[in-house]
């Protein structure tokens, strides 16, 4: 299997912090987006036509060269009012897509479009100024490049102490509001072992009826947060195809639509950035399911339109991916290990009082008995007690090959293993 483990040291931490630009901020906030995204096109179509038509691949080094020449050519002028370092991050980015392409991670890149890809702007460090506030460390005022007076940034904590900025990225969510995103370098103290790893390891099942089930039979609620506000989704939606397009009513009812999606994805973030951190915090080995969330939306051969629909939005509401996402890098952070086992293995149909394996059941078999023990099982409980047996079988593996004193890795991954089978 291949170790996942890093090293100990210094990690790229951010810290998302609100500000309220002025009115001449806001006007060169809004240039620098333009520009970036425009920057952004202009060297996806010079890289793709100097494949298409000369099958010659270029990369970062030649796009920043003509960069040079977009801010000298008259017609392009414009963009010597944004800062070329910002212009650079930009085509860093785009390297950075091609890079995840070639690796098969990720798919081509596209063109941005304004009103539909994120505005935003990264500032390296000589694109900004810090003052560190000695009164209260941590924070301060932060110059950006091409703007005269410092941000009014509402500082809601502070950063870590003895830490620099190392980059910038200012932001500006389809609401109008403004984000700054500060990247910095902090040692993160791994928290004190729960215990040890067989009684402090839990198995979690994500679903549909209870967004996360426990192996010891207790269940967090899905939020459903998309069908508490469907009927003001509706209504706005409507009120929006009766006005005028180009009009400025039109675009009222469209920055309330925009503000009730944020209210709808802050409530999430924050919903699974609280459940995340107590299950780090109370568990040594967390087990989860490799989900194929993406093929779970799409393939749903056989079933009415109308159910797919809800059951597709039921599994985008409830954030699974997000979940993921937070217990990957926090088990890295805290000390902690994330088991992934395999997708095939049947955690719904395996009995885990027997281990005796059913056939498969719908979505509406929430109960069953087992035909060979007699145990009666809830559907849910009985995947995340399968879940933890067997992601404590790997954790096993893998520990019992490491040398004496070697932490296990954050991360082991069913699939890693050479010749993995699941355990009947």
């Amino acid at each position: 299997m291949k170790s996942r483990a890093k090293e100990a040291g210094p990690r790229e931490r951010t810290y998302r912090y609100r500000f309220y630009p002025t009115d001449a901020q806001a006007e060169q906030l809004s240039k620098t987006f333009g520009a970036c995204r425009w920057v952004y096109n202009q060297g996806l179509d010079l890289r793709n036509q100097s494949w298409e038509q000369h099958r010659i691949s270029i990369g970062y080094a030649e796009t920043c060269r003509a960069l040079t020449g977009w801010r000298r050519a008259e017609e392009t002028s414009w963009l010597r009012e944004v800062s070329s370092a910002v212009l650079q991050q930009s085509l860093r980015h785009l390297d950075t897509a091609f890079s995840r392409f070639f690796r098969g991670g990720a798919r081509h890149p596209k063109r941005k479009k304004k009103g539909r890809a994120k505005d935003s702007a990264t500032y390296v460090r000589t694109g900004f100024r810090w003052f560190e506030d000695p009164e209260r460390l941590g924070t301060g005022l932060i110059h950006l490049a091409k703007q005269t007076e410092p941000l009014d940034v509402r500082w809601s904590r502070a950063l870590p102490a003895g830490t620099l900025p190392v980059k910038v990225t200012a932001t500006r969510d389809r609401a109008g509001r403004y984000f700054l995103l500060v990247l910095v370098e902090e040692c993160i103290a791994p928290l004190p072992p729960a215990v040890t790893p067989t009684s402090k390891a839990v198995g979690l099942d994500l679903g549909i009826a209870h967004l996360v089930t426990l192996d010891d039979g207790s269940k967090i609620a899905h939020p459903r947060l998309l069908r508490r506000y469907r009927a003001r989704l509706a209504a706005l939606q409507r009120q929006l195809h009766r006005k005028k397009k180009g009009s400025s009513n039109r675009n009222k009812v469209r920055l309330a639509i925009a503000r009730l999606y944020t209210r709808i994805s802050d409530v999430r973030k924050d919903m699974l950035d609280q459940l995340t951190t107590r299950l780090v915090r109370e568990n040594q080995v967390l087990v989860v399911e490799d989900l194929d969330i993406a093929g779970m939306k799409r393939d749903r051969s056989g079933m009415q339109a109308r159910k797919r629909a809800r059951l597709n939005e039921a599994i985008s509401d409830g954030g699974w991916g997000e979940l993921l996402r937070q217990l990957t890098y926090k088990a890295e952070w805290y000390g902690r290990t994330l088991v992934i086992v395999d997708r095939h293995f049947p955690s719904t149909q395996r009995c885990s009082a027997c281990h005796t394996i059913s056939g498969p059941k719908g979505l509406s078999e929430r109960v069953w008995t087992c035909a060979m023990c007699g145990a009666e099982h809830d559907r849910d409980v009985n995947a995340a007690v399968n879940l933890r047996e067997e992601g404590l079988r790997l954790y096993e593996l893998v520990a019992g090959e490491l040398p004496a004193g070697k932490a296990p890795p954050p991360m082991i991954r069913a699939a890693e293993f050479a010749g993995y089978a699941t355990a009947a």
